[in-house]
């Protein structure tokens, strides 16, 4: 199986640097070109499925990715972002921080966050986006496909925890992936390696989280 695990385009929020978690905030004109790019760059891969989260920024970047290809595009909840819950919209620039002095722990101490009532915390995405990648991995009906995976910064990051079998501590390693940025994963005998992670094909220059 050979996985290809692209995080959404840019959206308005991403620029604004305010948390989106499970709003659903659609792509940006910005965004949509990366996922264009993206798509082109990747044109010759034989995809045979598409799983997405059920957001639209993810869904829209994996249909931009295939246009033109005959490829079924699922929804998977087990990827869609980190619930943030009353923190979705707020700033956390240093700039326009709006956030609880305590959600600085989001950023560097993953195993000591904690979420806003009704939010997710790192295990439970860990937790989630593990048993995604585990079924996947072990479902006879992928063994030996093409899969493209298009979901969110949280979720992604979650997923490489996983695939690299880090400790939750480890959970950012190399950061917050870059919009539509691809991380090229391949399986054997239910062993994941990565190929290559976070690697970009526009020619667009993207800001760092």
């Amino acid at each position: 199986m050979e996985l290809y695990l692209v995080r959404h385009g840019e959206t308005e929020w991403n620029k604004e640097r305010r948390l989106q978690g499970q709003a659903d905030v659609a792509l940006d004109d910005f965004g949509r070109q990366l996922a264009v790019e993206t798509g082109e760059a990747l044109q010759d891969i034989p995809f045979d499925v598409c799983f997405t989260s059920p957001l639209k920024r993810a869904k829209e970047t994996a249909e931009l990715i295939l246009a033109g290809k005959d490829v079924p595009i699922i929804e998977d909840k087990r990827i869609i972002e980190m619930g943030f819950a009353e923190y979705e919209g707020k700033c956390c620039a240093e700039e326009g921080w709006d956030l609880p002095e305590s959600f600085r722990a989001f950023f560097n101490d993953p195993v000591g966050f904690k979420p806003a009532q009704g939010g997710e915390d790192f295990l439970a995405v860990k937790k989630r986006t593990g048993a995604f990648l585990d079924w996947l991995i072990h479902a006879p009906e992928y063994a030996c496909k093409c899969v493209l995976l298009t979901t969110h910064g949280v979720a992604l990051a979650g997923l490489m925890n996983n695939i690299k079998n880090q400790s939750l501590e480890a959970y950012w390693d190399i950061g917050v992936h870059k919009n539509c940025a691809v991380t090229k994963v391949e399986v054997q005998d239910g062993v994941a390696r990565i190929i290559y992670e976070n690697r970009t094909f526009y020619k667009e220059e993207v800001k760092n989280w």
